[in-house]
Protein backbone atom coordinates (compact mmCIF):
# COMPACT_ATOMS: atom_id res chain seq x y z
CA UNK A 1 0.00 0.00 0.00
CA UNK A 2 1.61 2.99 -0.70
CA UNK A 3 1.20 6.19 1.04
CA UNK A 4 -1.60 7.89 -0.79
CA UNK A 5 -3.70 4.47 -0.61
CA UNK A 6 -3.10 5.00 3.30
CA UNK A 7 -4.33 8.22 2.98
CA UNK A 8 -7.87 6.79 1.13
CA UNK A 9 -8.36 4.44 3.14
CA UNK A 10 -8.55 6.19 6.02
CA UNK A 11 -10.63 8.77 4.43
CA UNK A 12 -12.91 6.29 3.10
CA UNK A 13 -13.18 4.72 6.42
CA UNK A 14 -14.49 7.83 8.20
CA UNK A 15 -16.90 8.53 5.16
CA UNK A 16 -18.61 5.20 5.58
CA UNK A 17 -18.89 6.09 9.46
CA UNK A 18 -20.78 9.37 8.68
CA UNK A 19 -22.82 7.16 6.26
CA UNK A 20 -23.56 4.96 8.81
CA UNK A 21 -24.77 8.41 11.06
CA UNK A 22 -26.78 9.38 7.92
CA UNK A 23 -24.63 12.16 7.53
CA UNK A 24 -22.75 13.36 4.36
CA UNK A 25 -18.76 15.15 4.72
CA UNK A 26 -17.41 16.57 1.74
CA UNK A 27 -13.56 17.21 1.22
CA UNK A 28 -10.63 14.71 1.63
CA UNK A 29 -9.21 16.22 5.50
CA UNK A 30 -9.25 13.39 8.08
CA UNK A 31 -8.76 16.25 10.80
CA UNK A 32 -11.92 18.27 9.44
CA UNK A 33 -14.25 15.14 9.29
CA UNK A 34 -12.70 14.32 13.13
CA UNK A 35 -13.39 17.99 13.66
CA UNK A 36 -16.84 17.71 12.61
CA UNK A 37 -17.50 14.42 14.62
CA UNK A 38 -16.26 15.84 18.36
CA UNK A 39 -18.49 18.94 17.21
CA UNK A 40 -21.42 16.43 17.23
CA UNK A 41 -19.97 15.21 20.54
CA UNK A 42 -18.06 12.29 19.53
CA UNK A 43 -15.08 11.89 21.33
CA UNK A 44 -11.63 11.57 19.25
CA UNK A 45 -8.53 10.16 20.92
CA UNK A 46 -5.43 12.17 20.94
CA UNK A 47 -3.60 9.72 18.82
CA UNK A 48 -6.06 10.26 15.89
CA UNK A 49 -5.76 13.59 15.64
CA UNK A 50 -1.90 13.21 15.11
CA UNK A 51 -2.85 10.62 12.95
CA UNK A 52 -5.23 12.67 10.79
CA UNK A 53 -2.83 15.41 10.50
CA UNK A 54 0.11 13.27 9.04
CA UNK A 55 -2.13 11.41 6.85
CA UNK A 56 -3.82 14.99 5.68
CA UNK A 57 -0.17 16.06 4.41
CA UNK A 58 -0.26 12.94 2.12
CA UNK A 59 -3.48 13.46 -0.18
CA UNK A 60 -1.52 15.77 -2.82
CA UNK A 61 1.95 15.74 -2.88
CA UNK A 62 1.90 11.46 -3.16
CA UNK A 63 0.01 11.90 -6.55
CA UNK A 64 0.38 15.28 -8.15
CA UNK A 65 3.29 15.23 -10.59
CA UNK A 66 3.56 19.27 -9.63
CA UNK A 67 3.22 18.66 -5.79
CA UNK A 68 6.32 18.95 -4.85
CA UNK A 69 8.92 21.71 -6.27
CA UNK A 70 10.67 19.10 -8.94
CA UNK A 71 10.39 15.21 -9.20
CA UNK A 72 8.43 12.40 -9.22
CA UNK A 73 6.90 11.60 -5.40
CA UNK A 74 8.52 8.16 -5.23
CA UNK A 75 12.17 10.06 -4.96
CA UNK A 76 10.97 11.85 -1.76
CA UNK A 77 8.98 9.30 0.67
CA UNK A 78 10.63 6.28 2.27
CA UNK A 79 10.15 2.61 3.13
CA UNK A 80 8.99 4.10 6.46
CA UNK A 81 7.36 7.01 5.64
CA UNK A 82 4.77 4.52 3.73
CA UNK A 83 4.81 2.12 7.16
CA UNK A 84 4.25 4.75 9.21
CA UNK A 85 1.50 6.13 6.99
CA UNK A 86 -0.32 2.01 6.97
CA UNK A 87 -0.17 2.76 10.59
CA UNK A 88 -2.00 5.80 10.97
CA UNK A 89 -4.50 4.67 8.38
CA UNK A 90 -5.27 1.12 10.68
CA UNK A 91 -5.70 3.10 13.43
CA UNK A 92 -8.72 5.25 11.89
CA UNK A 93 -9.72 1.89 10.30
CA UNK A 94 -9.70 0.28 13.83
CA UNK A 95 -11.92 3.33 15.24
CA UNK A 96 -14.18 3.79 12.59
CA UNK A 97 -14.25 -0.21 12.44
CA UNK A 98 -15.45 0.60 16.40
CA UNK A 99 -17.65 2.69 16.17
CA UNK A 100 -19.39 1.11 12.61
CA UNK A 101 -19.93 -2.67 15.43
CA UNK A 102 -17.02 -4.16 12.89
Amino acid sequence: MGLFAAQQAAEKALKALFEHRGQRVWGHSLTYMLEALRQEGMEIPEPLWDAARILDKLYLPTRDPNGLAQGAPTEFYTRREAEDAIHYSEEVLRFCGRLLGR
